[in-house]
């Protein structure tokens, strides 16, 4: 349950909130005024006259008189403002003058109205004479009330029809009866009710806006005469023409006066004599503040931030030493909150939001503003200051026997006055009641029955709170921890321990990150009066002796202030220190009780439940004790002994007996204890390294050194992980341990001057030793062999042979792990967009383990394998005994030719199943080049002398340049080549094409060059093996498939019962269309010098148009040529057209013929022959050949 002040802080702040600040001040102060006006007659209209104001922008207050017989309501004759003190007047001893009324902004809000309308039915004026002279009456009444005080006056008809008769002479008489224009006397009309509430709400508001106007000129002339007016009247003149700028909108007009009513009243403070001295500078103090609210209200309003923070520090520096009584500076302290807690409020509530701090003016040359300035957690936070200042002085004020009987008595019958800042005593005389004056002896007394009244601290705690969490949400660390460390020592004060905790451990956790010793020092004592009260006893040895580990400033014992005010945990002094040392271990290493100093709680430990305390390496208390440990040796042997040193070091005030010492490692075999001689303590455990010292004390700031030898058993890491101290019956402090050479200082000593030394002797493992050190592996006695037969190629199962052979070592529980890895780094995996889930989706993987070579008892367990993937596996090798061997063939298959590197691990156990065997391994690693057998290509041929008019080729498309052209149902030839890309020698099986699926078939004929061959090739490195196919198009299309060429090979010189592997090549997509001419050449297959021979190109059209073709004739000069050069011909359909010459060779060798151009005209396109088509050799005689043929 909480305790009993949280509860009533809590009721505080939910159901009753505190009732300073803004909300202290009347509203007409706290909103801005609004126009006021009056309505006499024709009550049944008022309801919807006033909705119709209060929805105007600005909005139009309206008092609503039934009819004109509440008329004397209006304004009494002899009273200016029915809000006035009825008893002010008759009071002959009330003050004779003030400087601000208290009711005079709420008159004028909702008594004095700036017009009246007096509404009357248009019967009255233009109907019955007896009725026109009651309606001329009520004018005059109604003038005779108004004028005097300028309120603007206007007349109202009200008609029930807008087709009503109206006398122009009747109506002239009511405009000079009421002595007003032509445009304020209106007409209402209740059919059209809405247009005449806009006339009339356009009239009233003009009407509003001149009376305010004239009432601020009429004050604005008493201003200009300040020489004869006292400062008392200008202060109040100067503040009526700003609050008449207020009601017209006018913020320029307002702001400006309200600033001349604030320096004029400032003047003031030396030189009124009018009110005793305390009451006198409590009226500046209260007006002062009424209107710095309202400057600051307007700066706010129209967005003007940083006006608005710099004219709070004016204020602040202009009233800050300006103090009633020093003896009674509460008064000051109170107010000064206020002003922070008013500007908060407003900060909080104002449109005007913070921009960025570099965009912001930062104040002036004299007024310089930080960021936080900006923000209401600022002003909450020197709010809740002041009022702890005034907590503060009130406390000492009533303890003091003196003052307390000076002050103490009945303050029941002070009262406010009727100016503003000013108190009476209200006396009664007979049935009558009076005020009079009050000395400040009086005001004082009623001034701390006031004060008494509210709860502070809950006030303090609520704007604390705000302040954190603002500074908190603006990353504000500081500031958040120093608000919470305010708010902590409030609920401290409050005696709520379980809250003041709470917000000391925010403070306290960022003081220790930042290394702030004394703000430290602060409040780990109030944390530990915390513990106390709470019961915690573990919390307050942890606080207890992270306060004695803390760094001695050089202030301590002589630096201090003499009237400081110290915490609970008193001056940071060395002796204090070592006062709490003792009182904490005279606790722990003894049977004792310790009281605290309220005699109300109190710690009592018992054996059978001792205090254990873990220190990490981010505890606080790590300077308490500090163990580090190095091991001399980074790589030991096994079963051998390594050196290792502890080191311990504490910041302690007193020296420490330890009764022993407990290491710990990772591996639970080398743990050892140390044993003080000197102790009688001995619960070690059974079986522990016991290590003997005559002394073990740790000396404040020293190191402890301690070197030991130990024997790890197993391999692996072996690691020192904390140390334990026992320091009595029933403390022990267990810390982990650190390495020298990654040991840093704690935050609170990172800073400190004080003199570093080495946690070893030896520098060199001061700063590179470790905590931590490798023992070795035995050396294993068992080999593993990779054997690999030269490369291997893509397609095929590549055959590893493993061979595991025991050399004296026998093998148990053994395990063979395989694992694949890329040389180049770029991953094994490669799905393909074509083929998402294939097979082939991993470039190389392992397609399983066959065979096992070896004992009848390994071959029996031949095929245990745990677990294969694509590129690990994990095989169990059977028990061998020594001497023996166990072999397996791993099959690796290449998808894509790249080189993996083949790592194997063998781990086993040599001595069998024993509890704590350990395992050892043996890692062999080979890298495998993975190479293509055979580079497949292709290309296509024409027939010879023969060439077709392909239009695709002279107007490719443009996802077709590289693209093969083939005519339709024209035989083409296709060569396929393979070459052996490889070192080793290769047997080519048969080379095949496979059409896909039946349209590939349907739309194309291949058919093998040569008839049918079913003979195989022996391929030495770098020979190519070709074949030729002949390819017939059958079908029309821009890409058709020829399929894809299959070769089965094998390695030559392997077992012929080996299985082929067989490699596809896909041929690439070709565009077949038809053509529509073809020229053929025929001429001899070779030519004899100066011998004619006839040359003849024909001309075919395999369509079925006419087509007119021209043709060009290039002379060549190794040739005598009788023919046309040029001409065009008309070519049948389905005809040809033959062009004959007679060439006479002039030249021997191969020579170039003639070459003819064909154009089609029908397509635009020409073409040629093929220079090697267009070719001849020419002998210069006759071949002996052909005559011997002869």
């Amino acid at each position: 349950m909480a305790p009993e002040g949280t509860q009533l802080l809590n009721q505080v702040l939910d159901n009753d909130p505190p009732t300073r600040g803004s909300k202290e001040y009347p509203e007409e102060l706290r909103t801005p005024p609004v126009s006021l006006v009056a309505l006499f007659g024709c009550s049944e209209l008022h309801s919807s006259i006033t909705t119709h104001l209060h929805s105007q922008q600005p909005p139009i207050n309206a008092l609503a008189f039934p009819d004109f017989s509440h008329l004397p309501l209006l304004l009494a004759p002899h009273q200016t403002s029915s809000f006035t003190d009825p008893l002010s007047d008759s009071s002959p001893t009330l003050p004779t003058s003030g400087i601000l009324k208290r009711d005079w902004l709420l008159k004028h809000r909702t008594k004095v109205p700036a017009l009246v309308a007096a509404f009357f039915p248009s019967t009255h004026i233009f109907g019955d004479p007896t009725q026109w002279l009651q309606v001329c009456s009520n004018l005059d009444t109604l003038k005779s009330v108004i004028r005097p005080k300028n309120i603007k006056l206007v007349v109202v008809v009200v008609q029930s029809s807008p087709h009503e008769v109206i006398s122009e002479d009747r109506l002239l008489a009511l405009r000079k009866r009421a002595e007003l224009d032509s445009k304020y006397v209106l007409f209402l009309n209740d059919s059209e009710l809405p247009p005449s509430l806009s006339r009339i709400a356009s009239s009233f508001s003009e009407l509003a806006l001149a009376y305010y106007r004239e009432e601020a000129r009429r004050i604005k002339s008493r201003i200009d005469k300040r020489s004869s007016t006292s400062p008392d009247l200008i202060v109040r003149y100067c503040f009526k023409v700003a609050v008449y700028a207020e009601f017209r909108r006018d913020w320029g007009e307002a702001l400006k006066f309200y600033e001349d009513a604030y320096h004029s009243l400032h003047e003031m403070i030396g030189t009124s004599t009018r009110l005793p001295a305390i009451q006198r500078l409590v009226e500046i103090k209260t007006i002062a503040e009424q209107l710095h609210f309202k400057i600051s209200t307007l700066l706010l309003h129209g967005g003007k931030l940083t006006e608005a923070v710099i004219w709070f520090h004016q204020h602040k520096s202009s009233y800050e030493k300006v103090v009633e009584s020093t003896e009674y500076i509460f008064l000051h302290w109170e107010w000064m909150s206020r002003q922070f807690l008013v500007f908060a409020e407003l900060l909080e509530t104002s449109s005007a939001t913070v921009q960025s701090f570099s965009s912001l003016n930062q104040g002036t040359a004299e007024t310089p503003l930080t960021e936080f300035e900006f923000y209401p957690a600022y002003y909450y936070q020197l709010a809740a200051h002041y009022l702890q200042n005034k907590k503060s002085s009130l406390e000492l004020l009533l303890s003091m026997s003196v003052a307390a009987q000076k002050i103490d008595g009945s303050s029941d019958s002070i009262t406010p006055s009727v100016y503003v800042g000013q108190f009476s005593e209200l006396r009664e005389k007979g049935e009558a009641l009076t005020l009079h004056f009050i000395t400040d002896e009086e005001y004082i007394r009623y001034a701390v029955s006031e004060a008494k009244r509210f709860q502070d601290s809950f006030e303090i705690v609520a704007w604390l709170k705000k302040s954190y969490e603002s500074f908190t949400n603006l990353k504000s660390r500081r500031m958040a921890a120093f608000c919470a460390f305010e708010i902590a020592r409030e609920y401290f004060g409050l005696s709520d321990p379980s809250n003041a905790k709470f917000f000391f451990d925010i403070a306290a956790n960022l003081y220790r990150q930042e290394g702030w010793v004394s703000l430290l020092w602060e409040v780990l004592g109030y944390l530990r009066e915390c513990s106390r009260n709470l019961g915690a006893f573990k919390d307050f040895v942890e606080l207890s002796l992270e306060m004695v580990a803390l760094p001695v400033t050089s202030c301590d014992d002589f630096g201090n202030l003499k009237n400081k005010t110290y915490g609970p945990g008193g001056p940071a002094t060395v002796s204090r220190r070592e006062s709490i040392h003792r009182e904490v271990f005279a606790l722990m290493c003894t049977e004792t009780e310790l009281t605290s100093s309220t005699g109300e709680s109190g710690f009592k430990l018992a054996i059978d439940s001792p205090l254990h305390l873990e220190i990490d390496l981010v505890s606080p208390l790590r300077p308490v004790l500090l163990a580090s440990a190095a091991f001399h040796e980074q790589m030991v042997k096994p079963r051998a002994l390594c050196s290792i040193t502890l080191s311990l070091l504490s910041h302690l005030p007193l020296p420490v007996d330890i009764d022993h010492l407990e290491v710990q490692f990772n591996q639970s075999t080398c743990n050892f204890v140390i044993r003080n001689s000197q102790s009688l303590l001995s619960t070690m455990q059974s079986g522990s390294q016991v290590e003997n010292e005559p002394s073990l004390v740790l000396v404040p700031n020293n190191w402890l050194r301690l070197t030991y030898a130990i024997k790890p058993e197993q391999s692996g890491k072996l690691e020192c992980l904390s140390i334990l101290a026992k320091l009595g019956p029933c403390f022990t402090i267990c810390s982990r341990a650190e390495s020298p050479a990654a040991m840093e200082d704690s935050p609170v000593w990172k800073h400190e001057n004080s003199v570093q030394s080495l946690p070893t002797k030896d520098p060199i493992l001061a700063v590179f030793g470790q905590k931590a050190t490798q023992v070795e592996e035995p050396e294993p006695q068992v080999d593993v062999t990779l054997g690999a037969s030269g490369p291997a190629l893509v397609g095929e199962d590549f055959t590893m042979p493993i061979v595991v052979t025991s050399k004296g070592h026998a093998v148990y529980s053994g395990e063979l792990k395989i694992n694949l890895v890329d040389v180049g780094g770029g991953g094994l995996f490669s799905p393909r967009e074509a083929e998402p889930f294939s097979l082939e989706s991993h470039h190389v993987e392992i397609c399983g383990i066959d065979g096992a070579e070896g004992n009848d008892e390994s071959e029996s367990e031949t095929g245990n394998i745990k677990k294969i993937q694509q590129s690990f596996g994990l095989v169990s090798v059977p028990d061998l005994k020594e001497g023996e061997s166990w072999s397996c063939k791993l099959e690796i298959r290449w998808h894509r030719a790249k080189p993996v590197m083949l790592f194997v691990s063998l781990g086993y156990l040599p001595q069998g199943s024993e509890a704590n065997a350990q395992k050892v391994h043996i890692h062999k690693s080979l890298q495998i080049e993975g190479k293509m057998p055979l580079l497949i290509t292709n290309r296509f041929m024409l027939p010879y002398r023969r060439d077709h008019l392909l239009l695709n080729r002279i107007k490719p498309a443009p996802d077709s340049e590289d693209m093969s052209s083939l005519p339709l149902n024209e035989k083409s030839v296709l060569v396929v080549s393979a070459k052996n890309c490889t070192e080793i020698a290769l047997k080519l099986m048969c080379m095949s094409i496979e059409l896909d699926g039946e349209q590939g078939k349907t739309s194309c004929l291949i058919q093998q060059g040569g008839g049918e061959t079913s003979g195989s090739a022996n391929l030495a490195p770098g020979e190519e093996f070709k074949k030729v196919f002949t390819v017939i198009p059958t079908m029309r299309t821009p890409k058709l498939s020829l399929g894809s060429v299959h070769l089965k090979w094998r390695r030559q010189g392997a077992n012929t019962e080996e299985a082929c592997v067989s490699t596809t090549h896909k041929l690439p997509e070709v565009n077949v269309d038809a053509s529509p001419l073809v020229m053929s050449l025929n001429c001899p297959p070779y030519a004899i010098l100066g011998e004619s021979f006839t040359y003849a190109i024909t001309i075919c059209n395999q369509t079925q148009l006419l087509q007119e073709a021209k043709f060009t004739l290039a002379d060549a000069q190794s040739f005598v040529l009788s023919g046309s050069h040029s001409n065009t011909v008309l070519v049948l359909p389905k005809s040809e057209h033959v062009l004959s010459y007679k060439l006479v060779p002039l030249t021997c060798g191969q020579q170039q013929l003639p070459k003819i151009t064909l154009t089609s005209v029908r397509y635009s396109a020409e073409f040629q022959p093929s220079t090697i088509a267009s070719s001849v050799f020419v002998f210069p005689s006759a071949p002996q050949a052909n005559s011997t043929a002869k």
